[in-house]
């Protein structure tokens, strides 16, 4: 079955196409090594938003911050000791 659009509206269909092929050939290795790196990006990107929102935040406050992203405020305290909702 063929596509009649892409997935993504700012995308070919041709360049769609193309990107289905490289994973097709990528090794399963490559592939986690381009989830990693894509991560790693996700992860700077949200760091850079809190150290731009709290400039004084030390890395574990940066780390944590990143977390409550994520996990819910009792999983923070329980884990890290460290309530989002009181943090300043």
């Amino acid at each position: 079955m063929t596509a009649e659009r892409p997935l993504a509206d700012d995308t070919s269909l041709d360049a769609e196409r193309r990107q289905f092929e490289i994973w097709a050939g990528m090794t399963p290795a490559q592939k986690f090594e381009a989830f990693a790196q894509l991560m790693a990006m996700a992860q700077a990107l949200a760091d850079a938003g809190i150290r731009r929102r709290y400039p004084h935040a030390d890395e574990r406050e940066v780390f944590l911050r990143r977390a409550a992203r994520t996990l819910d405020a009792e999983t923070m305290r329980r884990c890290y000791g460290w309530d989002p909702r009181t943090a300043s």
